[in-house]
């Protein structure tokens, strides 16, 4: 595809007019699916296409467990499938795991990746798991982002080169160098079997006193933020990766770190949506497939004083209503400070998914997480429903990917 250019900020005012809002009884679409809904009407899918998607994922849907459906909302690591305490491999172990808990997905560190055969080998096996168990492929994602947090690029072993701060992507001002870095990352991790990276990173560093985000931002300007991320989202799902755009609503004004406690932005909610909000406007309207909710306080913009990840101010209100995003809403990993000082994991999962949050991401402790959310199904906490409305997305995007891994083998 080739590399868009010019004022990408114009473009989305009149995009984000056309997103598509998802309703629990209506058409559920993912990521890859929305893009082409807020595209205009040239890229408007025929209602045939939309019809079979809204069937196929019925279909599958139907299929499954109330047990499968909850698993599928969560995105953890090997080590808490498996209990071991470092996991390089998929043999039996990791299978027998997979088949008492089918998570939607698995985060992989630098301590699980040793070289490129064990990596492909290890997630390939997981694919296979995967498929084998729910027919539908497994979310394996990493944090790539370049820079300072890289998973792969800092392992000699790999032979990739690190692409470095996406403030200096930045402060080239050419947003076709940020197509660059999500088109090389997106080369090097689908080679190694990768399908989800969470990048790029959208928030704008308007604090100098933060330490958390600082070079990982792509700069000040929400303007030029907003139009590196269009690129970034762009360059890896171009070439076969999703997106996860972070950390919504916005981490670059704080001066805590919300990996080890507490964190807030002291912004109203007009200043969020003339500053912050704008390149998660921009990766909606480039169709990203995820977004990553942070567990940021908004004590100015919100009546319910919790962490954003869990506060449906935030993800339904603000997100999923008012920019009108219809992919996967995702939480930062739930095992970090901001999170694990206030609540037990069961609590926190339970109300992530109440908040609007289709997928939980590394809670501390995963199996009371999924008991609990069990558990709350069964109280009435949660309706099956709610459950079913995020997995209905889940399936959408497992089987864009799937069709496109289909595709993918049959030209050339």
């Amino acid at each position: 595809m080739a590399k868009k250019k010019g004022n990408v900020l114009r473009i989305i005012v009149g995009v984000l007019g056309a997103a598509v809002l998802v309703m629990a009884a209506g058409l559920i679409v993912s990521g890859r699916f929305s893009a082409r809904l807020q595209g205009g009407e040239n890229s408007q899918p025929e209602q045939s296409e939309t019809t079979v998607l809204d069937s196929e994922v019925q279909e599958v849907l139907d299929s499954l467990t109330l047990e499968q459906k909850v698993a599928q909302m969560f995105f953890i690591t090997p080590e808490s499938m498996t209990g071991y305490n470092r996991v390089t491999q998929a043999g039996n172990a990791s299978k027998e795991a997979f088949v008492k808990y089918p998570v939607g997905g698995l985060v992989y560190f630098s301590q699980n990746l040793k070289d490129p055969d064990q990596t492909r080998t290890m997630l390939g096996n997981m694919q296979q798991f995967s498929e084998e168990q729910t027919g539908l492929p497994l979310f394996l994602g990493v944090d790539e982002e370049g820079g300072t947090v890289v998973r792969i690029a800092d392992n000699a072993a790999f032979g990739v080169e690190n692409i470095g701060d996406m403030a200096d992507i930045g402060a080239t001002g050419d947003s076709s160098k940020a197509y660059d870095v999500g088109e090389t990352l997106a080369g090097y991790l689908k080679d190694l079997g990768f399908n989800v990276d969470f990048a790029p990173v959208a928030d704008v560093f308007s604090n100098p006193q933060n330490t958390v985000i600082g070079k990982r931002s792509f700069g000040s300007d929400p303007n030029v933020v907003s139009e590196m991320v269009v690129q970034a989202v762009e360059g890896l799902q171009d070439n076969g990766v999703a997106a996860a755009v972070k950390h919504f609503p916005g981490h670059g004004n704080t001066t805590q770190d919300s990996h080890s406690g507490y964190a807030s932005s002291d912004r109203t909610l007009e200043e969020l949506q003339s500053m912050e909000f704008l390149p998660f406007e921009a990766g909606i309207a480039a169709g990203t497939d995820f977004i990553m909710v942070g567990h940021i306080t908004l004590p100015n913009a919100t009546e319910e004083q919790s962490p954003s990840s869990i506060n449906k101010e935030v993800v339904t209100d603000m997100l999923r209503t008012g920019l009108g995003y219809s992919g996967l809403i995702i939480t930062d990993a739930m095992n970090m400070g901001a999170i694990t000082q206030e609540y037990k994991s069961a609590e926190a999962a339970v109300k992530a998914i109440q908040a609007g949050v289709d997928i939980v991401l590394m809670p501390e402790d995963f199996q009371e997480a999924y008991e609990g959310v069990l558990a709350a199904v069964e109280d009435g906490t949660l309706t099956e429903e709610r459950i079913d409305e995020s997995v209905a997305r889940i399936i959408a995007e497992k089987l864009a990917i799937q069709n496109e891994s289909l595709n993918s083998d049959v030209v050339g």
